[in-house]
């Protein structure tokens, strides 16, 4: 990855694969939808902020030589269309309770 809006990419790509919008960035990292979409959009982002946006959406960042990383392609050649994980189907009935307990 050398570039911001190739990250941007990979965090709206993700959050679209839990069936999130960015408001929902609130609930799930505390972060407003404000904030969230200026990382979307490609702004810098402090590691700190990064780190946590990563753990509220179930990745992990690692650091990869870049002769190795030539060898493990695109994150988007990585991605499988596999059935959700288990984290994401458990987010996904919380996210519905919430939205139970609102109406």
């Amino acid at each position: 990855m050398k570039e911001l809006d190739e990250l941007a990419g990979i965090l709206k790509q993700r959050r679209q694969a839990l069936a999130l919008n960015q408001h929902d960035m609130l609930m799930k990292i505390g972060m407003t939808q404000q904030q969230y979409q200026r990382i979307e959009a490609g702004g810098d982002v402090r590691l700190s902020t990064l780190l946590r946006v990563l753990e509220g959406m179930d990745l992990e960042l690692q650091l990869v030589p870049r002769e190795r990383a030539s060898q493990l392609g695109t994150s988007a050649e990585r991605e499988t269309p596999a059935a959700s994980t288990e984290a994401e189907r458990n987010f996904r009935e919380w996210e519905e309770m919430m939205r139970r307990l609102e109406d």
